[in-house]
C-alpha cells in the first residue's frame, strides 16, 4: 500500500487558503479506496442502492469534490492503468488480507461485536472494473477532468505536475515523490482527523543530502508497491544504510535495477486535456437518483454548489493558477 517515508520525510502544514486556485491531480484509485472505506452503516456494511450496488464512491467522489471545488481547489482524477508485473505479488497480498478480513467481519457480526465489525469491514474494499466506470461518468456528469493512465496513477499525476499541467499531487502515499513529482499534498479528505500538509521533493533530497536515486534506493530497501523491504530496514537505517554508501553490502533476492526503472523511467502519457465545464445537473440526477436511490434534493444541492464554484473555471486562465 505505498512506501512509508513518513519518519525521514518533512512535511509543512498548509491551509486550503494556499490552495487556492490550484490544480490538483488526485490519485483516482486512492481516493475511491478510501470511500470504499470510511463509508459505511455500522455494521460495517457498505452503501448500496435499491439494487444491492455499492455507492460509497459515488457519494464520496461527489460530495467530497463538490467541496473541494468550493473551497476554490481544481481537481482532476487520474486513474490506473494496467500494473507494472512486479505489482503482481502486492495485489495477491492484498487479496489475501481482505479474504481474510471478510471472515473475521462476519465473525464479528455474528458475535456482535459492531466495533470489531466496523475495523475488519473497512479491510475487505474491492474495487470493480463498474465502480471505476461509474466514477468517470459520474466526475463526467459534475463538469470535472480525469485523466485515463497507462500503468500508475501517481506516475501519471507526477508527470503531469512536471510538465506544470498540475500544481501537486492530491494523495495520502508518498509513491508520488519516488515518480519524481515536485509536489504532494496530504490530507485533502476533508475528514478533519488528518491534517492539510504539503511535502516538496526539492526540500525532501536538500534535507535528507540525497538525490533522486538513492530516494528511490531508501524506498526499495524499505519496500515498495513492487518489493518486498529488507526485514529490519525501516526509513531511518534505510537512509543510514545510503548516505553511508553501504548499498552494495545487502543481498537482494530480485532485480533491484528493474524496480529502479518502474520510478525513473514510468509509463506515462501526454494524451489528455485538462478541462472544467458546467455540471449537467438533468444527468446527476438521472444517474444518481433514478439509478442509485440518491437524494434527489441532495444532488440538486451539490449540483447548484459545483455550478457556482466552477463560474470563475476557465481554461485560457490556466496558467494564472501556477
Amino acid at each position: 500500500m505505498g512506501v512509508n517515508l513518513r519518519d525521514i520525510v518533512p512535511h509543512e502544514p498548509i491551509s486550503f487558503y494556499d490552495l487556492k486556485g490550484k490544480v490538483i491531480a488526485i490519485d483516482a484509485l486512492n481516493s475511491i479506496y478510501q470511500f470504499l472505506s470510511i463509508i459505511r452503516q455500522p455494521d460495517g456494511t457498505p452503501l448500496m442502492d435499491s439494487h444491492g450496488r455499492i455507492t460509497s464512491h459515488l457519494s464520496g467522489l461527489l460530495y467530497r469534490t463538490t467541496k473541494l471545488v468550493e473551497l476554490g481547489i481544481r481537481p482532476v482524477y487520474v486513474f490506473d492503468g494496467k500494473p507494472p508485473e512486479l505489482k503482481r505479488r502486492e495485489i495477491m497480498e492484498r487479496d489475501e488480507i481482505k479474504r481474510e478480513a471478510e471472515l473475521e467481519w462476519q465473525k464479528a457480526l455474528d458475535e456482535r461485536r459492531l466495533e470489531d465489525a466496523i475495523k475488519f469491514a473497512k479491510r475487505t474494499s474491492r474495487v470493480t472494473d463498474e465502480m471505476l466506470e461509474d466514477s468517470k461518468k459520474l466526475l463526467e456528469f459534475m463538469g470535472i477532468p480525469y485523466v485515463q493512465a497507462p500503468s500508475e496513477g501517481e506516475a501519471q499525476c507526477s508527470h503531469m505536475c512536471k510538465k506544470n499541467d498540475a500544481f501537486a499531487v492530491g494523495s495520502q502515499d508518498y509513491d508520488a515523490l519516488l515518480f519524481g513529482a515536485p509536489r504532494i499534498v496530504r490530507g485533502l479528505t476533508l475528514s478533519g482527523k488528518l491534517e492539510l500538509e504539503i511535502i516538496h521533493l526539492d526540500k525532501v533530497l536538500n534535507e535528507l543530502n540525497i538525490n533522486m536515486e538513492k530516494l528511490i534506493d531508501i524506498a526499495i530497501l524499505i519496500g515498495t508497491d513492487f518489493n518486498e523491504g529488507i526485514k529490519g530496514i525501516g526509513p531511518k537505517k534505510a537512509l543510514r544504510i545510503i548516505r553511508d554508501n553501504k548499498l552494495s553490502e545487502i543481498e537482494f533476492d530480485f532485480d533491484i535495477d528493474a524496480v529502479r526503472r518502474i520510478f525513473l523511467e514510468p509509463e506515462v502519457t501526454d494524451e489528455y486535456k485538462i478541462e472544467w465545464s458546467q455540471p449537467d445537473e438533468n444527468a446527476l440526477i438521472g444517474f444518481l437518483c433514478r439509478e442509485h436511490n440518491f437524494s434527489e434534493q441532495r444532488v440538486k444541492k451539490a449540483s447548484q454548489n459545483l455550478k457556482n464554484a466552477l463560474k470563475e473555471f476557465s481554461q485560457r486562465d490556466l496558467s494564472a493558477w501556477f
